[in-house]
């Protein structure tokens, strides 16, 4: 599974000019996610974290840095083209984004999908907290069957706003957590940019799926969760469900019994949750039988929990 890599400008030496600072901080950002000139406003220092993870076809990042100003201009886009498509979802400050069609402004519950080779200047006055969906530009067209956004789109994913987005935003706050990082759904991702970007009614069995995984999610701990639990949250009949989750080669149970055996994978494998047994780590995932668990995690890794939990004990002594 991957792990998510965390770079911050606080780790570096206290006595390291600022315009090195920046220089890292603008390398970790291009070997990461995509290159960016960084400026400072008024302030003689950069406090800056950025914790990616790269999964098959999207990375995913939580950025937190204090106020600057971040440029990507054509001569940048020359030197390291992306071809990739850009969302970002803000959690704390305000910022501005400026290209050639305008100036809009992004707060928190707010978001910004836009064409990362096309030029701009994002600046955040008072600091910020954002997550990050980068996805190539065959990736997108491939889930959205829609060209790139021509120009920047603003949406809403506090929770009044748009369910999908809000959705999207939880998978990718969970996967960067700083201090517990659950791993990530990359089919759900990407089905919930789909139907965010194309819009719910273009592909309503997506939406049904988004919605359904979206609930699941939020619910792995509840061993009574079922497929009928489920269907009556999304709004369609069990049938209907069980055909939606057909369609994608798999069954609701099938997939809670996935998510779960992967969320304690990771709870058995990082350590956060070190003083918990595997039998509380169990529990917490949903399993209420601890032999079934034993089972399922053997059939699904195979290895017994117990073993993989010992080697990343040692792993992480040796480290």
């Amino acid at each position: 599974m991957p792990v998510p890599v965390e770079f911050s400008t606080l780790d570096l030496p206290l006595d390291l000019p600022l315009d090195e600072r920046v220089e890292r901080w603008e390398g970790h950002n291009a070997d990461l996610l995509i290159g960016l000139r960084c400026r400072m406003l008024e302030v003689e220092e950069l406090e800056a974290t950025g914790t990616n993870l790269r999964l098959d076809s999207v990375d995913l990042a939580r950025v937190i840095g204090t106020s600057h100003v971040v440029e990507r201009d054509a001569e940048l886009i020359r030197q390291q083209p992306s071809d990739s498509v850009m969302m970002y979802f803000s959690l704390v400050g305000d910022a501005f984004f400026y290209s050639a069609d305008g100036i809009r402004s992004v707060g928190p519950g707010q978001g910004l999908v836009f064409d990362a080779d096309r030029a701009f200047m994002r600046g955040f006055s008072h600091g910020l907290e954002e997550l990050v969906v980068k996805l190539p530009r065959s990736v997108f067209g491939e889930i959205t069957g829609a060209a790139v956004p021509s120009e920047p789109t603003v949406f809403d994913f506090s929770p009044s706003g748009n369910v999908h987005a809000a959705a999207l935003a939880r998978q990718v706050g969970r996967a960067t957590s700083r201090r517990d990082p659950t791993p990530p759904d990359e089919r759900a991702i990407l089905e919930l940019v789909s139907v965010l970007t194309t819009g719910a009614r273009a592909n309503l069995n997506s939406a049904h799926r988004a919605a359904a995984r979206s609930f699941i999610e939020q619910r792995l701990s509840d061993a009574s969760l079922s497929a009928a639990q489920v269907a009556r949250a999304v709004g369609i009949s069990a049938r209907h469900l069980s055909r939606v989750f057909a369609d994608d080669g798999t069954s609701v149970p099938k997939y809670i019994l996935e998510r779960r055996l992967e969320r304690a994978h990771a709870q058995l494998t990082g350590p956060f949750d070190a003083a918990m047994t595997v039998a509380d780590i169990a529990l917490s995932c949903g399993f209420s039988s601890a032999t079934y668990f034993s089972r399922s995690f053997v059939a699904r890794f195979g290895r017994r929990a117990s073993d993989v939990r010992r080697d990343a004990v040692i792993t992480r002594a040796a480290v």
